[in-house]
């Protein structure tokens, strides 16, 4: 359940276990607890926010590379990784807007870099020779050779994009940062915005763009509904006239990252199973979009 940590229900209780990484976990450990204490600090009805310690702690520490956070256990059905329902993004747009209206301090910032790009372009380099570091290995080196000229013009386009939206930070807002069905939770009193481990201060279209054209088309399906209906209440709402550039440059962002992991899975020392046979058809399907 959901990429990086793992879940149990324990009583009344759901416990979550994150994987903090080999790469800077004590930076990814400090990210996390100022995500859950922003979730906890903004006292909004539809936020689920994590149970804190006896302490006060949110989240804490089990080992140098996995943390634990408690959360309450309820009773719902969320959604898929997909486009909203056209008939469900009005109330989407009107939870965005009041988390955007929200400020709280500890919310850490976004930096508008791109993770994992050090190796994605390490990556890039050594296709012109065979891999044999597993099954998948060289499907994956074919298909990376193939496209090469394509990911480094889309690294390209992040750069130029990631310069125009980070030249003003005055209306960067909280944004959850994943506002997509599946991390909504419908239960019997409403519905709940869940998994706040992404939270950044970061521009509003972090979290607008997800409700547009431009996701659909990420994930291949046919968008359905209006983006300018979408955008046009969450302007009336919040005042804030919305960023071309930035909405493309967190498609661009969410696009190369999922890349750059898929590729430095592929490229490591791997066995055959599921999970990686997944991370190849991921891969091929962004390349050869």
């Amino acid at each position: 359940m959901g990429a990086g940590s793992f879940h149990w229900a324990v009583a009344d209780r759901f416990v979550k276990v994150d994987d903090l990484g080999f790469d800077g976990p004590d930076a990814a450990f400090d990210r996390l607890r100022r995500s859950l204490e922003t979730a906890l600090a903004l006292r909004l009805d539809f936020v689920l926010a994590p149970i804190p310690a006896a302490g006060g702690e949110v989240v804490r520490r089990l080992t140098d590379r996995y943390a634990v956070s408690v959360f309450p256990l309820l009773h719902g059905v969320s959604g898929e990784f997909a486009p909203h329902p056209p008939a469900d993004r009005p109330a989407v747009v009107d939870m965005l807007a009041a988390l955007h209206r929200t400020a709280v301090p500890v919310a850490p910032h976004a930096d508008l870099l791109l993770p994992g790009r050090d190796r994605l372009e390490a990556v890039l380099r050594e296709t012109g020779r065979p891999w044999d570091n597993g099954p998948y290995a060289e499907p994956a080196r074919r298909v990376l050779a193939e496209h090469a000229s394509k990911v480094e013009d889309w690294l390209a386009h992040f750069d130029r994009l990631a310069a125009i939206v980070g030249a003003d930070r005055t209306g960067w807002v909280v944004t959850h940062g994943e506002p997509h069905p599946g991390n909504f939770l419908r239960t019997a009193t409403g519905t709940l915005l869940i998994d706040w481990d992404t939270v950044r201060v970061a521009p509003p279209e972090r979290d607008l763009w997800m409700l547009t054209a431009g996701f659909a088309d990420m994930l291949g399906v046919e968008a359905a509904g209006d983006d300018e209906a979408v955008l046009g209440r969450y302007r009336e709402l919040t005042g804030h006239t919305i960023s071309a550039d930035a909405l493309a440059l967190y498609r661009r962002w969410w696009e190369l990252a999922d890349v750059a992991v898929y590729a430095g899975e592929l490229r490591r020392p791997h066995r055959e199973s599921a999970d990686l046979a997944a991370s190849l058809t991921y891969l091929t399907g962004y390349l050869q979009s």
